[in-house]
């Protein structure tokens, strides 16, 4: 977050590091405006609390879901859907299905929802995998993002028991961000420039010198090639060249854009239609037109 910052050389602008649970109460209490954390967090500590507002959904890292998970052995061996699990006789209300989980208040709320009656929770943190081998819970409801620790301890996730999928987001103050214009405007900061850098993620500019009898000749040889086409056409800028005391053009700069994944065959192409002198750049920021989101934002505000 501080190397963000000092990326963005935003002013006004203080990072705190803080718990991920902290930072959602921290906002609903007032004492901070913005945070990034967690759709799971959000959901389980905000529980709904109208004064937050999720202001970038998708931030592309911290990708899991929360989801229901019971042992792939003994009485469960068979059962591989929610509804199976809820049809099972041995729950009663003497003998409930005994859950544990961290997430307490999504956990019910979500099983509530599906109509499972016998059902008791346990709260833990931590180490959940563990609970139905040591006989302390029949299944858990946990953060799962490869599988391989439910694989490891013989757990499994069945359809229908995935509780919410969750990614990293920005979530604001709705009451600071009604009140305080710099908080808006940093908001709005913050947002197109992380819009502009998940775009270019995985971009790479590439610039060349090609000889060519004017700019639409050279053009017609790149377009020909499928990699080469950039973000919406390659930028074409003549080079000029004193020659016999004239000014003249014999060679072309071209400007293009193109997957990181795909640079070794662009390079390849470009040399196979006259391209030399190839340059490559990484890119920071790819602005397009103002993000769909900040309008979002403001009819969620009413502004």
């Amino acid at each position: 977050m501080t190397s963000i910052n000092s990326h963005m050389q935003l002013s006004n602008l203080e990072v705190w590091f803080q718990r991920p649970k902290d930072i959602v109460r921290k906002l609903q209490t007032g004492d901070l405006d913005i945070g990034m954390v967690g759709f799971d967090t959000v959901s389980e500590y905000g529980q709904g609390n109208e004064d937050l507002i999720v202001v970038h959904d998708a931030l592309e890292y911290g990708a899991c879901r929360l989801s229901l998970a019971i042992p792939k052995y003994g009485i469960f061996e068979n059962i591989n859907s929610l509804h199976e699990l809820a049809e099972m006789p041995q729950w009663t209300k003497e003998r409930p299905l005994r859950i544990a989980t961290g997430f307490s208040h999504l956990g019910p709320k979500f099983l509530k929802e599906k109509g499972l009656e016998h059902v008791s929770f346990s709260t833990a943190d931590g180490a959940l995998e563990a609970a139905p081998a040591m006989g302390i819970a029949d299944a858990i409801i946990d953060l799962v993002s490869s599988g391989t620790t439910l694989r490891e301890n013989d757990l499994k996730e069945i359809e229908g028991g995935v509780v919410l999928e969750s990614q990293a987001v920005i979530v604001a103050s709705r009451r600071s961000l009604n009140t305080r214009q710099d908080v808006l405007e940093i908001t709005h900061e913050i947002l197109e420039r992380l819009e502009a850098h998940l775009r270019a993620t995985g971009q790479v500019t590439v610039v060349a010198n090609m000889r060519g009898k004017s700019a639409e000749e050279v053009a017609e040889r790149i377009l020909s090639q499928t990699s080469l086409s950039g973000l919406q056409g390659p930028t074409i800028s003549p080079v000029y060249c004193k020659r016999d005391g004239k000014i003249v053009v014999d060679y072309y700069a071209i400007v293009i854009c193109v997957p990181q994944k795909a640079l070794y065959k662009s390079v390849k192409q470009l040399r196979s239609i006259g391209g030399s002198g190839v340059l490559v750049s990484d890119l920071t920021y790819i602005f397009e037109e103002e993000t769909p989101r900040w309008r979002k934002l403001l009819s969620q505000l009413g502004l």
